[in-house]
């Protein structure tokens, strides 16, 4: 718990980038569940590197261009996370950061998962922005890509981590 208050800003009730794409993935695609179920056996910088990547390498995952384009577990996952690690990068001294990760890497234990804190009304307006950069940037319409943003923000809003899992309780 004390290295995700630390990747937090020192708050624990963050959420896990992973938690909250298996969320708005089951809510806005849930035919995309598989893919997010298989993307769980990565660590998150690892799942960012495949759904980032460029050109041919799209291919080789065993179909083309369009079809990744239009998926919504990228540009759900692609841009909480990035504006996750940016929060963190500010709340955290980035020598610190990386003298935990080289420590972490030495060591051999996994990577820490991504987690979002707490957000104020101007960084949930961030977020929803970032998703419609992804959304746009990935072919996605435009009423489809505010769908999701959409999503995206209510999740924040409503559930914290406590509240993931088929057990959910009234926010």
């Amino acid at each position: 718990m004390d290295s995700e208050a630390a990747r937090s800003g020192g708050r624990t009730d963050a959420t896990r980038v992973r938690d909250l794409v298996h969320d708005v993935v089951a809510q806005v695609a849930p035919e995309e569940l598989p893919l997010v179920a298989g993307l769980a056996g990565f660590d998150d910088a690892t799942v960012v590197r495949r759904l980032g990547g460029r050109g041919r390498r799209r291919e080789t995952l065993g179909f083309g261009l369009g079809e990744v384009a239009a998926l919504v577990t990228p540009v759900v996952w692609l841009a909480v996370n990035h504006v996750a690690q940016r929060l963190v990068e500010t709340g955290v001294d980035a020598g610190a950061g990386k003298a935990r990760s080289a420590l972490r890497k030495l060591l051999r234990r996994p990577a820490e998962p991504v987690m979002v804190p707490p957000l104020t009304r101007e960084q949930l307006a961030e977020v929803r922005e970032s998703v419609l950069e992804v959304a746009a940037r990935r072919g996605l319409e435009e009423e489809r890509a505010s769908a999701i943003a959409d999503a995206v923000v209510a999740r924040l809003v409503l559930a914290g981590p406590e509240l993931t899992g088929p057990d959910r309780g009234e926010a």
